[in-house]
């Protein structure tokens, strides 16, 4: 998918799972994610990277081809001595994509994507299939990039967004204010990577919520998230699985609506506003509720219920 508007629906759900840890990846396919995060970065220690590549390339290998979730990697920053060490261990057993940490710009990504051009044409892939999910907020260069990734390359899925590596680049203390709300950088940094990642035609996703013990709040932060424009957000635990699985299918009151205002216009052939229920609605009501419908529909089909 290169962004809302494209045929598949996008991935509600990305699961991280340590890379150096075999049982807790088989475990996590029975998770409910739409795809795991094989993480070879933060969740690995430096003298453990080598087990975790091995570790996740034969993993992936041998879940080539079969049903469940999409298999990503995360890799070490592209600038970082770790990260062709991943690629050359990794690119033989076809990830989905990778995620790619502290970014700090396209640059960053369109090196990345000639480097997998090799790998894909030295192990029989077709160019461009290796999709790339950008964590785009978490060096404070990168906040001067984000509305600059149109056209960097077509590999690029997403962008998301962190606060945590945010905060410790900036030399903070915290990032959240004494009533426990993320401090003003950081709302800037989430919404400029939603504007970003619309402005690039690719799929915004959510930042992690670190409390993975209340599931209700999970899905109460899910659900502002879809409803501000994101399609999808990361789990760092299963029990986060399946209240973002939930929020990010739209309700039947949502359709309900969204099938109203689809009328509303096909019964009013060639006008570019009409009045539904007391508002005045135009063609970007229009379009919202169709790219809901798109989403609804494709959960709704055999085999992709929620």
């Amino acid at each position: 998918m290169t962004g809302p508007n494209a045929a598949t629906a996008p991935i509600r759900s990305f699961l991280f799972v340590p890379g150096d840890a075999p049982h807790k990846m088989q475990r996590a396919l029975a998770a409910g994610a739409d795809a795991l995060i094989l993480d070879l970065e933060d969740a690995v220690m430096p003298d453990r990277k080598p087990q975790a590549r091995r570790e996740v390339a034969a993993f992936c290998a041998a879940r080539r081809g079969q049903p469940g979730p999409a298999l990503w990697i995360r890799i070490n920053p592209v600038a970082a001595p770790a990260a062709l060490p991943d690629l050359i261990a990794i690119m033989g057993a076809a990830p989905a994509g990778l995620v790619v940490p502290k970014v700090d710009g396209p640059a960053d990504l369109a090196r990345l994507s000639h480097y997998l051009d090799a790998l894909e044409e030295q192990h029989g892939r077709a160019q461009g299939t290796t999709r790339l999910l950008a964590v785009a907020t978490e060096t404070p260069a990168s906040l001067f990039s984000l509305g600059a990734y149109a056209g960097t390359t077509a590999r690029l899925y997403g962008l998301t967004w962190g606060a945590e590596d945010l905060a410790a680049g900036l030399a903070a203390s915290t990032n959240r204010t004494d009533d426990g709300a993320l401090a003003f950088t950081y709302q800037m940094a989430r919404s400029l990577c939603l504007a970003g990642a619309r402005a690039a035609g690719v799929t915004p996703v959510e930042t992690a919520l670190m409390n993975f013990r209340d599931p209700e709040a999970v899905f109460h932060y899910a659900t502002r998230g879809r409803q501000d424009g994101f399609f999808g957000m990361m789990a760092i635990h299963p029990d986060q699985v399946a209240p973002i699985n939930r929020a990010f299918v739209p309700t039947s009151e949502e359709i309900a609506a969204a099938e109203a205002v689809v009328a509303a216009f096909a019964n009013a052939a060639g006008a570019g506003a009409v009045a539904l229920n007391g508002r005045m609605l135009d063609i970007p009501h229009l379009r919202q509720a169709e790219q809901l419908l798109h989403i609804a529909q494709h959960f709704s089909a055999p085999g992709n219920e929620a």
